[in-house]
């Protein structure tokens, strides 16, 4: 006897402990593992009355914050995260925990995504939503292992009351379930009750190309054979492969599957890889809404390329028929024009706002002409065209039946054909999917060059919007493209200009995963600078706000739209260009994916300002050299040991800094005032004297001018956004990562900076770098990077 044991430590919390799983509330644990050989692999095991006693283990330790960056970007150096060495999500490895789930006789349960209201979602399939009211997490098969209930007496003795009720049904959803039976079809996806049709559009269209079907749905995966209740499937996220693996509890409700079926209600690989999606997504809720290039890309690390049905090029129907030759995935869909309009259907029963996956393409005869036909399908099964080359139209009398039973014309199976000016008229959206990706708008099969770049749009930092807010603009990531070599055009060249081909494909991250906290998709762009002639060839520059306020943008994407991806395609002359992705309105954080395509050998590089410094010179004054009027007023300041301590240099500076009403400051704190001791103090009895506080007011009174140039409104305080600028002035060039440390450690909730605040930046700023010219005084400080320097 097998199964899901409900445990608790002799010390410790309540802990429930699944087989081959382990979790340590405690000093020592009890492990009931009642069949067979102990699975929970505790160190320091031995019998006791029945039952195992366990050791606390050693707590790992784990890498964060940049650390785990720095490991994750040497990992993927190596090769982690292509399809072939795919990121274990969570950490779970699919065939260690089959193993362990056959050797011990039970089956897996997914802590990490459990049948549980959350996993459901988070508002309208909430927790005590009616949605979700009376629904039961079933398995396709009989779980035969029971759930047994242990209680603790007397903090002694454990007793064994069971079996307990279990929360989940134990009735099979059917007699004979299977994972695939005679391999993957369109008829195995159903839309339910969740508003994904995008998602399944895109897994409809997965069934056309079996190579790319089986990297997304791993073969060997069965009811029958090495069932254990455990299935895996690998997803495209940013970047990098993700091998995600689930349990087969699956919703129900009233015996049926709540979300995606398949249409004899036996095969499961749909509902599963759907569940595995919603797990890398948070939940099921997380999936409603969206569009089908998100499936595709998710499903083959492709990119996505749309046309605008209303202008359409002249060849869309020869790029439709090679795109789906090549086995690129292709969906259209319906625009609408208010939310009343969603699944509108209209008189000729298309579906408004809903994704329609594009399965075929066929020229024929009719009546002595030659007829571009298209194929599509509604993820629901049902509800189709019944315009002219509909299921049951008379067109198909006047063709042949041999033909037309080579066109798989049935009834009422959510597939149907058109004719493409129809489809052209009544479609407003399509979207393709280039595998490689391949030039689609070529004759001749080229794959792209690709480069993906990581980055990130933080508040007050790198957050400055689109060009409609110049103020801020040029504080948004760079990257910088070398186009050298044209395109070999050959016949369609059409008279154009010698020009390179490449493609943007600019992604957000997370989005879906965050809605359960309020945040949803952005509205996203980015713009295309021609480098001037002066300025080419310049590596690990961050173009300023000059720049842009001078020149406009070459090219752009299409739209700011609030889509998870945004992509177009260019052709321009050789020469180097600035790429600018940004949100449309400024302070909108995020993270995202670049990715660039050319057809030819492009250099790409992000460009970003070398971390470097001007620094003060370090002149020895004398005691002659300094005026007598500030000797004076050291005097009265110091006292009778002529030298200032920490706590005297703060009062006399905000004595000072509060006489100035035009600052707006909060007064310097007793850290700030030890760094400037710290930083002046060339005797080490860690107060000042009479030179060092010279020195030290000269600084101040030099940054208090430069703080007061880019207090540009007088407020007297001084934006984040001119923040980089100023300490350029101040003789500081950082890169984008430590500006943002910056700001997060020095801006105000509302991204002022006050004179304080700066002064404190600027102090430490010179600490690092003086250490750093001199790393035998302080090795730490050898290299200056935010991992090991704390501004």
């Amino acid at each position: 006897m097998g199964g899901e044991l409900q445990v608790l430590p002799k010390k410790g919390p309540r802990i429930l402990v699944e087989k081959g799983k382990k979790e340590w509330g405690g000093a020592v644990t009890a492990c009931f593992c009642l069949a067979g050989p102990c699975h929970c692999e505790a160190p320091g095991r031995e019998r006791r009355r029945g039952f195992r006693m366990a050791e606390a283990p050693v707590v790992p330790v784990y890498c964060t914050g940049v650390s785990a960056q720095v490991q994750r970007e040497r990992a993927k150096a190596l090769g982690l995260g292509r399809h072939e060495n795919a990121v274990r999500y969570q950490g779970q490895d699919f065939a260690a925990l089959r193993d362990a789930c056959l050797r011990s006789g039970s089956l897996f349960r997914d802590d990490a995504f459990p049948p549980a209201p959350a996993s459901l979602g988070f508002k309208e399939l909430g927790p005590g939503s009616s949605k979700t009211r009376g629904v039961q997490w079933m398995r396709p098969t009989v779980s035969k292992p029971s759930v047994f209930s242990v209680f603790i007496l007397k903090n002694t003795h454990f007793l064994i009351l069971g079996p307990l009720p279990s929360l989940f049904a134990t009735q099979e959803l059917c007699s004979r379930p299977q994972f695939i039976v005679n391999g993957a079809t369109r008829t195995d996806i159903c839309q339910g009750a969740l508003g994904d049709c995008w998602l399944l559009a895109a897994i409809a269209s997965l069934t056309l190309n079996e190579t790319i079907l089986h990297r997304v749905v791993p073969h060997g995966q069965s009811f029958q054979h090495g069932y254990a209740g455990i299935f895996h499937f690998q997803i495209w996220q940013f970047g990098e492969w993700l091998d995600v693996v689930v349990d087969d509890y699956l919703p129900t409700k009233d015996g049926k599957l709540l979300f995606v079926h398949s249409a004899e209600g036996t095969e499961f690989w749909s509902a599963l890889l759907e569940k595995a999606y919603a797990k890398v997504n948070g939940c099921y809720e997380a999936l409603s809404g969206g569009s089908t290039s998100e499936g595709f890309e998710d499903f083959t690390g492709g990119v996505t390329e749309w046309y605008d049905l209303r202008k359409p090029p002249r060849d869309l129907y020869q790029i439709i028929l090679k795109a789906l030759e090549r086995g690129s995935l292709l969906g259209c869909s319906i625009d609408i024009t208010s939310a009343f309009d969603m699944e509108a259907v209209t008189f000729k029963k298309l579906v408004k706002g809903h994704a329609y996956s594009v399965t075929g393409a066929r020229q024929i005869n009719y009546r002595g002409q030659a007829l571009d036909l298209i194929r599509m399908r509604n993820p629901w099964g049902e509800v189709e065209w019944t315009g002219p080359w509909s299921d049951n139209s008379s067109e198909w009398n006047a063709v042949e039946p041999a033909l037309r039973q080579q066109l798989m014309v049935k009834m009422e199976d959510g597939e149907f054909w058109m004719a493409f000016r129809d489809f052209l008229r009544e479609f407003t959206r399509l979207e393709i999917c280039n595998l490689t990706p391949d030039a689609l708008q070529s004759r001749k099969f080229r794959k792209w060059n690709t480069r993906l770049y990581d980055g990130t749009w933080r508040r007050g930092s790198t957050a400055g919007g689109c060009r409609n807010y110049p103020a801020t603009f040029w504080i948004n990531p760079q990257f910088k493209i070398q186009l050298e070599e044209v395109d070999d055009d050959g016949d369609e060249a059409g008279g154009r200009e010698p020009g390179c081909s490449f493609l943007l494909a600019l992604m957000q991250k997370h989005r879906r995963r965050e809605r359960r906290y309020g945040k949803d998709m952005e509205t996203i762009g980015f713009a295309v600078y021609e480098v001037p002639p002066e300025l080419a060839g310049q590596s690990g520059v961050h173009l300023k706000r000059d720049f842009f306020l001078a020149n406009a943008s070459r090219a752009r994407s299409e739209q700011f739209i609030n889509l998870r991806e945004v992509s177009t395609r260019f052709r321009l002359p050789p020469g180097e260009y600035i790429v600018v992705p940004s949100t449309f309105e400024p302070n909108k954080e995020g993270d995202f994916v670049l990715r660039v395509f050319s057809e030819k050998r492009a250099g790409t590089e992000e460009m970003d300002d070398k971390i470097q410094a001007t620094l003060p010179d370090e002149k020895v004054l004398s005691e002659s050299e300094i005026d007598a009027n500030f000797k004076q007023l050291f005097k009265q300041l110091a006292g009778p040991d002529m030298e200032i301590s920490v706590t005297e240099l703060q009062t006399i500076l905000n004595r000072i800094i509060g006489k100035h009403k035009d600052l707006r400051t909060k007064g310097f704190s007793i850290e700030s005032c030890r760094s400037m001791v710290n930083l002046m103090d060339k005797d080490g009895n860690g107060k000042l004297g009479l030179v060092e506080f010279n020195v030290l007011w000269n600084r101040i009174r030099n940054y208090l001018a430069v703080f007061r140039k880019f207090d540009l409104d007088k407020s007297g305080s001084m934006s984040a956004y001119e923040m980089r600028m100023a300490l350029e002035a101040a003789g500081y060039k950082l890169n984008k990562k430590l500006h943002e440390l910056i700001i997060t450690r020095y801006a105000e909730p509302d991204l002022a900076i006050d004179f304080d605040n700066f002064v404190c930046c600027l102090v430490r700023l010179e600490t690092m770098f003086r250490e750093r010219r001199f790393p035998a005084k302080n090795p730490q400080f050898g290299q200056l990077s935010p991992r090991n320097n704390r501004v």
